[in-house]
């Protein structure tokens, strides 16, 4: 179905163009950028702000070190591999447990320890980084989802994107991987993705391939029941990266560990725009109600997640 430019921003749907130029462009400085393009130095920035994020076990920068890669983990039953400057999931191995002398991928599949070293090769060699640059491994911690998480979603870890603006949480959702998105979370291969009310943590609207859904499509599990634990306090996690990064307008993406609770995975400076499809409703009425505040305020994060939760909850 077809629908006119006028009747998007009537909606309040924030497009593109306007997102890079009125919002990217305006309230990100380019010299920062490259504090959340390259997720070892958000990791290792994040550790000096003291914000959670998966324990890191090893990183591997040059072709030699990938033969001492089981030194990194010999002592542990899963761990997840990524490349530093990935995107868009590129490039992720999750590993759940051991299988012999092998290891069990996230979708249940075996895989090789020549398989994965190949695949740290193939990270060092930039395939799948940013314009194809050289390129670093993080080995971190697997992430044990709470239990309600691990009967959501299919292997995967379901993650949660929260919309920063100017330290505000302005929209959030919950993607959910699938049988067709492979075990990741990444909507445009179908992955479902779950708009949350920022005020509570609860379903409002969910989505697969930008149509409506109610239930995951291979577990069964009806959507309107998700009310993500610990949800003040992953606001607030988010709300914290603005302190830490000086970007205005980010996406954060955090989980939920059960034994380490909310967790910071990696941060973008050019979120996405399927956010809006996931919640039902456009960003711009939220973006522009952060702009009419005082910029000269300086609420502190706890005061900034209290008045989103207050300005942007669900009628």
């Amino acid at each position: 179905m077809w629908i006119f430019p006028f009747a998007l921003r009537r909606q309040g749907i924030l497009g593109m163009n306007c997102r890079n130029v009125a919002y990217i462009s305006r309230y990100n400085r380019r010299n920062r950028y490259p504090l959340v393009d390259d997720k070892l130095k958000t990791k290792l920035l994040a550790e000096k702000f003291n914000l959670s994020t998966p324990q890191l076990r090893g990183v591997i920068r040059y072709q030699y070190e990938i033969a001492s890669f089981s030194r990194h983990v010999e002592n542990l039953e899963g761990f997840a591999i990524k490349p530093s400057k990935g995107t868009g999931g590129k490039g992720i191995l999750v590993i759940k447990g051991r299988d012999g002398d092998g290891f069990v991928r996230s979708s249940n599949k075996p895989i090789r320890i020549h398989d994965i070293k190949r695949h740290l090769s193939n990270i060092l060699a930039g395939l799948y980084s940013l314009g194809g640059s050289p390129d670093v491994a993080i080995i971190e911690d697997l992430i044990r989802p709470v239990e309600m998480f691990e009967q959501l979603s299919y292997a995967g870890v379901p993650d949660i994107r929260i919309i920063v603006f100017r330290g505000y949480p302005v929209m959030a959702m919950m993607r959910l991987s699938t049988q067709a998105s492979d075990g990741k979370a990444n909507l445009h291969k179908g992955a479902v993705g779950v708009g949350l009310d920022v005020a509570t943590g609860e379903c409002l609207h969910a989505v697969q391939y930008g149509r409506r859904v109610t239930r995951h499509p291979d577990t069964g599990i009806a959507l309107d029941t998700i009310a993500v634990p610990d949800w003040r306090n992953l606001l607030v996690l988010a709300a914290r990266c603005f302190e830490m990064t000086r970007l205005g307008y980010i996406g954060a993406d955090l989980v939920v560990d059960r034994d380490s609770g909310p967790l910071l995975l990696e941060l973008n400076a050019r979120p996405g725009l399927t956010i809006q499809v996931a919640n039902g409703v456009g960003l711009l009425p939220r973006l522009r109600r952060i702009e009419q505040l005082d910029p000269d305020l300086t609420p502190s994060a706890d005061e900034r997640v209290k008045f989103a939760m207050s300005a942007f909850a669900s009628d």
